[in-house]
């Protein structure tokens, strides 16, 4: 037998309060107990932890069976991630622990355990100030594993594997961080090809290669099997992809010789009611959802993501920019930076490097004291480290729009890291020289410049560094900057940068998916100013961008609606208030403004059969179709031409009144996977079948059958009904919740109840 990985995800128990035999309770991982958290609105540092009073110490426990303990193996825990300040002992010895809440650590344990019945206690300390300035949850909410590995065995951190293309033929080469022998064996459904170690180095030849790309992520297989003499002694396996990134200055960013533009999304990793304890299958289906729109790449801000999500960004086609944290010596890291700078970014190289989908690494956000000399000589420390882990990736820093002349601040004693860097004072560099003086010398360790909430000052930095490419790390949705005022609010949408520059290759707007904490004040308990909601419902700006992404052929219609409630978004992360119904009882034949969004040559645009004209979206600055009609209950039509041909086609119909639920989803099979959890979503419906976008009913949930409800959500991040419920009120016109299968097999039937509607019923047959 060689390498045994064994998911510990169930069986566990957590308390809040002393670790004894009656104060724990079963639970299940991946975990976060602050989601359950009580509201508190005058908390230390509640606008960034969504108001959920996260501070305390809790304890987790778990027992382990060891029928044997195999001679000449070693004994690993390994845990993916645990927030924050993590101590774990086996058997009452203490085996290790990890500070920064973001990195994988794994501790031997080999001389702590014995057969028969092993206890693991854990503790997760949440008392440190600060804590990031976004929500960032409290416990085990990442894989935990125990490995079972021969003394002598593979250590994935130390294998690299490096991938070039000459003509058809794709060449990989496998450092395999062992002197023994090893056999490598690379495949795929058509295909087998072998290989051996020579002193560490495996290198083998892959004719016909398939690439992997965004539009394409083709992956190999790759079984690495490490002997000592005819002796099998382990084995490691991991998905690989062959392709190659280059940057030519003025030109572009190509991979495998193709011009790629990043349409990119930044994300955190928490998910509603989950908390930060999200499972794999939720970030699925939220990829598929930024891949169907055009997305092509993310951005895992700041810090390194989970495991899971490479590997699904690996197999689902996402670029990823992966950087390790987010300030250095001020923020909440400050505490960690100067003793863990090496082993967060060492660990997260190492982890990753692997994956085909990392196209470029960051090494920080927005720092303090920006362009200054301590600052660069901070980015110079950790570049230079970097790439003797990793000299196959461009490195980078997301730079903050704002730069300060020098002054003597004691950053200790800053409380607040970002409104520091980004508030206005006397040392605001205002004189575009002077700024571009500053990114210039952050442009000599940097290989792109990536730069936060900077289009406006693009053609001038691309002036002064012609030899750079730019990325936008950072964008506004809609809003753009004017070169002398940082923030403006024209619609100038700042993804028209991207395509009238050459040097620029792409953008990541701020953000892909609204997350929880960094409020701007109560009620608000997160971030609003993003594509999709938290239960996953589109915004109509997401297909304003779907436009300027996808070649599928599509047109969208949303009208302005300024009696919507103020989600409570940051001024020029916001949008305009458009929303996707066509229900205006208080108005009678009043002007409404609309806009259209298509990737169309032509639009038309009907009402109740009448046809308004409408110029093409080339007209328009941004291909943005705005104008107004008058509101009229009924249909509105909107079609999509090209080449005279129609090819898509939306509409938008007056609602009656509410009389069922309806689930989006239709009936359907899962298989019994004990943990597996998915989001379904339920909307109000009027008897015609169209969606009642103002109601606002509560809506109860019931579960029956091998499967329980996890917990609720409706998108709304000012709400205060809490997400560990079966029931919540509709926003605009939908809830959602979360389910877990249980493992076993048979009929699941979801319900959902309001008063004085149908009921909707799903029927789920896990198998």
């Amino acid at each position: 037998m060689t390498r045994v990985e064994t998911n510990l995800m169930t069986g566990w128990e957590f308390t809040l309060q002393e670790p004894n035999d009656h104060n724990f309770k079963p639970i299940h991982l991946p975990h976060d107990w602050a989601i359950h958290a009580p509201i508190n609105r005058t908390m230390v540092q509640g606008e960034a932890q969504g108001f959920r009073d996260r501070w305390g110490i809790g304890w987790y426990r778990r027992h382990i069976a060891l029928k044997e303990l195999r001679e000449g193996y070693v004994y690993q825990l390994q845990f993916d991630g645990v927030y924050e300040n993590s101590t774990v002992w086996v058997n009452g010895n203490e085996a290790g622990g990890q500070k920064y809440g973001y990195s994988r650590f794994t501790l031997d344990i080999t001389d702590h355990i014995h057969e028969g019945d092993n206890v693991i206690l854990v503790k997760v300390d949440n008392t440190s100030f600060p804590a990031d300035r976004w929500y960032s949850g409290a416990g085990i909410y990442r894989t935990v594993k125990v490995l079972e590995l021969n003394e002598n065995h593979l250590k994935p951190e130390e294998i690299q594997v490096k991938t070039e293309i000459h003509g058809d033929v794709g060449i990989v080469t496998i450092a395999t961080g062992v002197t023994s022998l090893v056999k490598a064996v690379i495949s795929d459904e058509s295909s087998r090809i072998v290989g051996e170690s020579d002193n560490g180095l495996i290198k083998v030849e892959i004719p016909n290669v398939k690439l992997w790309s965004p539009d394409q992520p083709h992956l190999y297989q790759l079984d690495l099997s490490l002997f000592e003499g005819d002796s099998l002694l382990d084995t490691y396996e991991l998905r690989i992809g062959v392709r190659e990134i280059e940057l030519i200055a003025d030109k572009g960013m190509f991979i495998n010789g193709n011009l790629t533009k990043i349409k990119g999304l930044c994300i955190h990793q928490d998910a509603s009611c989950l908390g930060i304890a999200v499972p794999p299958e939720i970030w699925r289906e939220r990829f598929v959802k930024f891949k169907a729109m055009g997305c092509n790449a993310i951005r895992t801000a700041h810090h390194m993501p989970a495991s899971e999500i490479l590997d699904l960004c690996d197999e689902l086609g996402l670029l990823v920019y992966e950087e390790p944290f987010d300030k250095w010596t001020g923020g909440s890291y400050r505490r960690y930076f100067e003793t863990e700078w090496k082993n967060d970014l060492t660990c997260m190289v190492k982890r990753d490097r692997n994956h085909p989908s990392i196209f470029i690494w960051g090494v920080g956000n927005e720092v303090e004291n920006q362009g200054q000399a301590s600052m660069i000589a901070i980015l110079k420390m950790l570049k230079e480290h970097l790439l003797t882990l990793d000299d196959t990736r461009p490195v980078s820093y997301a730079m903050n729009p704002h730069f300060k002349y020098e002054s003597n601040v004691d950053l200790s004693q800053v409380k607040d890291i970002q409104q520091f860097v980004d508030e206005v004072s006397d040392t605001e560099i205002y004189n575009l020289e002077d700024r571009i003086e500053r990114i210039r010398r952050i442009a000599e360790h940097v290989d792109v410049l990536s730069c936060n909430y900077q289009e406006q000052w693009y053609p001038a930095i691309h002036a002064a560094m012609p030899d750079k490419l730019i990325l936008g790390s950072e964008t506004y949705q809609f809003f753009r900057g004017h070169p002398d005022q940082m923030q403006n609010f024209s619609d100038e949408v700042p993804w028209m940068d991207v395509e009238n520059h050459d040097y620029v290759i792409g953008g990541m707007l701020w953000t892909g998916i609204d997350y929880l904490g960094e409020s701007m004040g109560y009620p608000a308990k997160g971030w609003a100013g993003s594509l999709f909601s938290t239960n996953n419902e589109r915004k109509p700006l997401s297909y304003l961008y779907e436009s300027y992404w996808s070649e599928k052929p599509m047109v969208y219609l949303a009208v302005m609606d300024y009696s919507l409630q103020d989600e409570g978004a940051k001024q020029h992360w916001d949008t305009p208030r458009y929303a996707s119904h066509w229900n205006f009882p208080q108005f009678n034949k009043t002007v409404i403004p609309y806009m259209i969004a298509s990737n169309c040559d032509e639009v038309t645009l009907e009402l109740n059969g009448k046809q308004f004209y409408v110029e093409k979206p080339s007209a328009y600055p941004n291909r943005m179709i705005t104008g107004y009609l008058p509101y009229l209950p009924g249909t509105i039509t909107v079609r999509g031409f090209h080449d005279g041909e129609e090819t898509c086609q939306y509409t938008l119909t007056t609602a009656g009144p509410t009389v069922k639920l309806a689930f989006e989803t239709d009936d359907l099979r899962l298989e019994a996977k004990e943990g597996y959890q998915q989001l379904f979503t339920v909307r109000a419906k009027d008897k015609e079948g169209n969606p009642v976008f103002r109601e606002s009913s509560k809506v109860t949930f019931k579960i029956t059958g091998p499967a329980e409800i996890v917990g609720v959500d409706n998108g709304d991040l000012c709400s205060s009904e809490t997400y560990d419920n079966h029931w919540i009120h509709m926003y605009r016109g939908c809830v959602s919740t979360i389910i877990r299968l249980t493992g076993e097999k048979g009929r699941v039937v979801l319900s959902a109840f309001s008063e004085g509607m149908f009921a909707a019923d799903l029927v789920i047959d896990v198998v």
